[in-house]
């Protein structure tokens, strides 16, 4: 504080707007938009193989065992 109270007043403002857009560069974000954010998390989340489409056969399993459970108690009633 000792040195900046020697300086002229210009020039310690100067040297505070200095000091503040260097720090406001810090927390600068490395993309404009969130669109923008959300397409690098997707791309980089398919990259790593998170959003494979993996056969399941678990709705055709269901399909098939309700079809017989309707039809077993068809016949049952019959």
């Amino acid at each position: 504080m000792e040195s900046i109270r020697r300086q002229n007043p210009q020039a310690a403002l100067m040297s505070l707007e200095a000091a503040a857009a260097s720090a406001r560069g810090g927390f600068a974000c490395l993309f404009s938009t969130a669109d923008e954010y959300e397409t690098a998390v997707i791309a980089e989340r398919r990259a790593q193989g998170r959003y494979t489409q993996a056969r399941s056969y678990w709705p055709v399993g269901l399909f098939i065992g309700c079809t017989l459970i309707v039809l077993g108690t068809a016949v049952l009633f019959a």
